[in-house]
């Protein structure tokens, strides 16, 4: 046993694995390289990775699939990747149940961060979560419903609070916008879609943030919106 984190890498492309493998193995990950879902499902079940890098276009079946059949039994992190620039298929994975997603082509340093992201996810597993958020000047006491930036307190809306209160929880991550009308106004809420820009503007410009070059609040245009950690 090295002691490293492990990392299973699913694409039919040999190049991406080439580069996969040459990136994560000099940055102190353990690789394990597979070209189709049914090898994947076997590693999965028989020796499972501390992560999962998922093409969604396999030769044998679709990404999607492995990730439902996954989400029934583990709570792995899962970045997903692929060269389909479509939104919707990033959002059918991040609702399936996906913890990131890189679109080919990608960086490097794009791809290590959304790996340590990920991890720290996946290592919190059901740990209860912080009562106090704190990155980039913005402090989200929890229990308190206080907000504020560089120590100086933000009056938001309840809805607008509820709103911050679930990217908190998922702080790092994607949340679609499916995931937030959900989480917010309930499960019948699609009629709400075009509420939730206009709040998340005004959450911004509370907050004193820049969409264009965002200082908390990341646009995934087409998707969802990441805060960061």
């Amino acid at each position: 046993m090295s002691g490293k984190t492990t990392i299973l890498v699913v694409d039919d492309e040999l190049q991406i694995r080439k580069f996969l493998r040459t990136t994560l193995v000099s940055n102190e990950y353990d690789v394990i390289e597979v070209e189709n879902g049914k090898d994947a499902k076997r590693h999965l079940g028989s020796r499972p990775p501390e992560l999962m890098i998922l093409d969604l276009g396999l030769p044998d079946m679709d990404g999607i699939e492995i990730l439902k059949e996954l989400r029934s039994w583990s709570q792995l992190p899962v970045i997903v990747l692929s060269a389909r620039g479509q939104e919707q298929y990033k959002v059918q994975a991040l609702e399936e149940g996906a913890d990131d997603y890189l679109t080919k082509p990608f960086g490097t340093a794009e791809l290590l961060a959304r790996i340590k992201v990920a991890l720290r996810h996946g290592h919190r597993g059901g740990q209860q979560q912080e009562p106090v958020f704190k990155a980039n000047g913005l402090t989200v006491d929890l229990s308190a419903r206080v907000v504020s930036v560089d120590s100086k307190e933000v009056k938001l809306t309840p809805t607008e609070y509820k709103l911050l209160a679930v990217m908190v929880k998922y702080a790092g991550k994607v949340v679609t916008h499916g995931q937030l009308l959900r989480e917010v106004w309930g499960k019948h809420s699609a009629e709400q879609g075009h509420y939730l820009r206009i709040y998340m503007q005004h959450i911004r410009q509370k907050l004193g943030d820049d969409a264009l070059s965002p200082r908390f609040l990341i646009t995934e245009t087409g998707v969802g919106y990441r805060l960061k950690d």
